[in-house]
């Protein structure tokens, strides 16, 4: 027993020391100057959210609405969850992209033109399963970064459904692997 704490101690202060003197050490790829700025634009993002967050107010989609129009030729109805989740229950008919892969590429690979109805939903509609629907706190639902996202790689075309809806005798149907056969 003494030994693993006298190894656990050894190897933490072998870390401590390494995080401490990384600083000072240079590596071979490092400009004179150091690394460049990363790639993020918080200020920028901030005036992205409060522009798509104007957009958002005219593009809820009812329940009956989001029925209606998934239902419709050439419009996406768009799962961004985990891909283990989409695979286990999502909307049916819904294509999916996981929201951390988000890239104008990528986008474009799913969503045809950025003129396509894009219809949003997130585990925050969908109610009364916590295993493949489960809740987040409301101000972080993945419905919100996802809307703010498209809008800002330019599809202004999204609807998001405004309504908390059951799994159970849902009026939306849900399909994929997690669905009991009838």
């Amino acid at each position: 027993m003494m030994k693993k704490i006298s190894l656990a101690i050894g190897v933490f202060i072998v870390v401590i020391t390494m995080v401490v003197a990384q600083p000072t050490m240079k590596l071979k790829s490092q400009s004179k100057k150091g690394f460049p700025k990363s790639d993020v634009d918080y200020p920028e993002f901030t005036k992205l959210t409060i522009e798509a967050e104007k957009h958002r107010e005219t593009h809820m989609a009812s329940l009956e609405n989001f029925i209606k129009w998934s239902k419709e030729k050439d419009v996406i109805v768009l799962d961004t969850r985990s891909k283990k989740m989409y695979d286990m229950k999502h909307v049916k008919g819904a294509v999916h992209l996981n929201f951390s892969d988000f890239t104008a590429t990528k986008l474009a690979e799913v969503i045809p033109s950025k003129n396509t109805k894009v219809l949003i939903y997130c585990n925050n509609n969908l109610d009364k399963d916590e295993l493949y629907f489960a809740r987040k706190k409301a101000s972080l639902a993945l419905n919100i970064p996802t809307f703010i996202n498209l809008y800002g790689y330019g599809y202004k075309n999204v609807y998001e459904l405004n309504r908390l809806v059951p799994t159970i005798n849902s009026p939306l149907e849900i399909e994929g692997k997690g669905v009991k056969k009838k």
